[in-house]
């Protein structure tokens, strides 16, 4: 196996990775009127953290992989504010704001 797909293997991208599918199942209710507005970029912030997670894993440096996993964090407390603004516009209730910040709670003690 070569080291582009260890990160496959890891707990942490595998956290983010279903952390951005709940994000699609939960955006897919926004107002249809969001969906080039914040659902798009709630949606791209969500891939991003995984994505960042296997970029990082791919640099042949430790200093290149610490910066992908700070962006994938960084991206992580866009998606957190994201959630908070669409509570704040009524797009998803308590609960789902709750389950949501659980769910970026534990990535993010996974990411550090």
């Amino acid at each position: 196996m070569t080291d582009f797909q260890k990160y496959t293997e890891l707990d942490v991208w595998k956290h983010a990775r279903e952390l951005a599918s709940y994000i699609y199942e939960l955006t897919a209710a926004y107002p249809k009127t969001e969906q080039f507005g914040i659902t798009s970029q709630i949606r791209r912030c969500a891939v991003s953290i995984p994505s960042n997670i296997a970029e990082g894993c791919g640099r042949q440096h430790n200093k290149e992989t610490i910066q992908f996993l700070s962006i994938a964090g960084g991206s992580l407390f866009e998606l957190e504010t994201q959630l908070y603004i669409s509570k704040d516009l009524k797009f998803i209730d308590e609960l789902q704001l709750l389950t949501s910040l659980s769910r970026i709670e534990t990535l993010g003690k996974l990411l550090n």
